[in-house]
């Protein structure tokens, strides 16, 4: 038996550890020998990662999911369920497209100048280089991923199943391309769906204006934070339930400056607290007046083009103008005609790109839409019957709050690099989600044949063996984005859920409560941390600081603390391992040693504590409270086992106190490791014993 060194150092371990498991190839499921004496060994447990964008670098929420995700793996891989979790990236289109174009512009070049088949080669050298970036990170933090399964949204056998998953939708009639208002963004020159939307709140204007009542000198007031747009206005709308304008409902008004008739509507989308309760409609340029623009069959009159300009149906006033130019010039018209009633300091929000933050224009656009009415009955159907369910529960509110309200997906986008609308004579590709909703069956190998059998897929051996997975964990933010979309694909195409159950974790904020952003200088790089503290440490102050969905306002003395805790664990161990030499049964069960005579009180109070602190973990992590799991571990670690047992064990020289402090340093190892993969693995290998290989295939209990 070699000693261990007087203090634990991350850097002469971490890597090292992670260097002998990847060889070992007990990362994949193949690896994992069935253990005799584990009931559940014929079972798999799979998890599919979230795929990370391949432009991105680990932050400190993909730190977080990847700590729960392999807490989740290690401890079932112990169990002796045949584990794979599958690492991969996805091509974020735009988000892709955009860093690429950045390095051309600094050659002084456009995509434009290459032409799209060169710039897609360039993006191809650009993912050689840099794709894999981020994978690589998620191996610092000690993620126990099979590589050898690494997928990519965009490789050869993936672009199978996205065409497959079009012409299936296509054949069943619910893909349709039709003009309707969209979300435009000018930078990026593509469309966005609702949920790719992001809102900055800023400090604008809210204008009171004045719409005259044709025939009449009385006149109606309309409140807008955007003035150039009723340069497009087919009418006014009210609530119908609004006593102020009941006797105005079906009355003609005179549009100022473009002196047209429009009508007065009642619609009960409108909101009578917002401003004066009578709304501008502008069936061309918002998403709600292009319904209330449909219900009541009014004009559209498209003032806004798709490079941010004013068109000519604006008049002379604004044509060609930019927006914000357009508006000075219809403020200052309105205030010379002495239509504006007042105005006023207002704080709204704007819909922003979630990936440029230029602001979005509501515009018409011809696009590819997928009908959403069955799909939305689908995800509706698994969750309320109980065959997917949320951790915590209350985030199936945020879900099903979508499904039910749900309008067809606008799945073009106007982007060059992405899965190319398989029809012909298409230049637009497919948004980047379309592609990710396949995920938990196609990196297992879905299509495997377009034929199918009773209305089932044929099915690969991944595809038989690990679909459905078990545990999805991920975001608030991306529910309705990516799970409802990966729910309702894996039911229409597999003909099954692609998962149980979807842990919505917390989001780590700054110190001070701001997100973190690189661009607000509150971003903290995970890997700057595990420099600093080690993997292990860091993976401790992830999960002490998260209780169930609760936000956490990042506080690195956690990971202090997580690095206080592995030096704890090394000394109990470097105490054990001295005091244990030579005994004659190695590591013996604890719980075993309970039966035996004549134990003395302390030996039977530490090992009930045991049972009882194994039984609370093992409740906590079967219903994902992982920072509670770790609280309770900590505490018999530190406080019952270290302050109280081993002080006691001091004053005692006899076997009986060799064997319980042998066996319970391993039971704590075992139950630790999940948590805290790296320290715990080196320690095991320290212990006496034969064949002794890796913690991470030890028996759970």
């Amino acid at each position: 038996m070699k000693e261990l060194s007087p203090a634990y150092n991350p850097k002469e371990v971490e890597d090292k550890i992670y260097q002998a498991w990847e060889k070992s190839g007990y990362f994949a499921p193949e690896a994992h020998r069935p253990q005799a004496d584990n009931p559940n060994n014929k079972k798999t447990f799979t998890i599919a990662v979230p795929p990370p964008n391949v432009t991105g670098s680990l932050h400190m929420g993909h730190a977080l999911n990847a700590t729960i995700q392999d807490i989740l793996i290690r401890k079932k891989r112990m169990e002796g369920y045949k584990t794979l979790w599958i690492p991969g990236t996805d091509h974020a289109g735009i988000a892709t497209q955009k860093v690429v174009e950045k390095e051309l512009k600094k050659q002084g070049l456009t995509k434009q100048d290459l032409g799209r088949d060169k710039f897609l080669e360039k993006i191809w050298e650009w993912k050689e280089k840099y794709g894999n970036i981020i994978l690589n990170q998620f191996k610092k933090i000690g993620c126990s991923m099979d590589w050898s399964r690494a997928r990519f949204t965009m490789d050869e056998e993936y672009q199978k199943a996205v065409n497959e998953a079009f012409n299936h939708y296509h054949k069943k009639g619910w893909l349709y391309k039709a003009e309707k208002v969209i979300n435009w963004c000018v930078k990026c020159q593509t469309s966005l769906s609702d949920l790719e939307l992001e809102y900055k709140e800023e400090n604008g204007k809210l204008w009171h204006i004045k719409y005259l009542i044709a025939g009449e000198k009385e006149f109606i007031t309309v409140a807008t934070t955007r003035p150039e747009t009723m340069l497009g206005d087919s009418a006014v709308a009210v609530n119908p339930n609004d006593e102020r304008y009941k006797n105005l409902i079906g009355k003609k008004l005179i549009l100022p400056i473009q002196n047209r008739e429009i009508p007065v509507v009642a619609d009960e989308e409108i909101d009578m607290e917002f401003g004066t309760g009578a709304v501008k409609v502008t069936p061309a340029h918002d998403l709600v007046d292009a319904r209330i623009g449909e219900k009541h069959n009014l004009p559209i009159y498209k003032i806004i083009n798709q490079i941010g300009r004013m068109t000519e149906e604006t008049g002379a006033i604004c044509d060609g103008l930019k927006i914000f130019e357009c508006r000075t010039k219809v403020v200052e018209e309105l205030k010379k005609q002495d239509l504006i009633e007042k105005e006023e300091d207002y704080k709204h929000n704007v819909a922003i790109c979630y990936r440029c933050e230029g602001v979005i224009e509501p515009l018409p656009s011809l696009q590819w839409f997928l009908k959403m009415d069955e799909l939305a009955k689908l995800a509706v159907k698994a969750v309320k019957t109980g065959e997917v369910k949320f951790y915590p529960e209350h985030w199936e509110k945020t879900y099903m709050a979508w499904l039910e309200n749900i309008r067809d997906w606008n799945i073009s986008r106007q982007i060059w690099w992405g899965h190319k609308i398989p029809i012909e004579g298409e230049t637009d590709v497919l948004d980047t989600w379309f592609s990710s909703a396949l995920w938990p069956f196609a990196i297992l190998g879905w299509p495997a044949s377009v034929k199918t059998t009773a209305g089932k897929p044929n099915k690969t051996d991944d595809l038989k063996n690990f679909y459905p997975t078990q545990v999805l964990s991920t975001a608030r933010d991306i529910i309705n984005l990516w799970v409802a979309r990966m729910i309702f694909s894996g039911l229409e195409f597999m003909k099954e859920k692609p998962f149980s159950d979807v842990i919505i974790h917390g989001t780590i904020l700054a110190k001070d409560g701001r997100r973190m952003s690189k661009s607000l200088g509150t971003g903290i790089d995970p890997l700057d941390i595990i420099e600093k503290y080690g993997a292990d440490a860091t993976r401790f102050g992830l999960i002490w600081q998260s209780m169930g969905s609760q936000d956490i306002r990042w506080d690195e003395t956690a990971v202090v603390a997580g690095k206080k805790f592995a030096n704890k664990v090394w000394n109990i161990a470097r105490f054990v391992l001295k005091q244990t030499a030579g005994i004659k049964s190695e590591n013996p069960d604890a719980e075993n040693l309970a039966g035996e005579k004549n134990l003395a009180s302390e030996d039977k109070n530490i090992i009930d504590l045991l049972i009882k602190t194994k039984k609370e973990i093992e409740e906590n992590l079967n219903a994902y409270q992982f920072g509670q799991a770790l609280h309770i571990l900590y505490d018999f670690i530190w406080h019952d086992f270290a302050d109280k047992y081993i002080e006691l064990s001091k004053n005692r020289t006899d076997e009986q106190a060799k064997k319980i402090l042998s066996a319970i340093l391993l039971d704590i190892l075992k139950i630790l490791h999940p948590f805290m993969p790296h320290i715990t693995e080196e320690i095991y290998q320290n212990l006496p014993g034969k064949n002794k290989e890796f913690i991470m295939i030890e028996n759970w209990k």
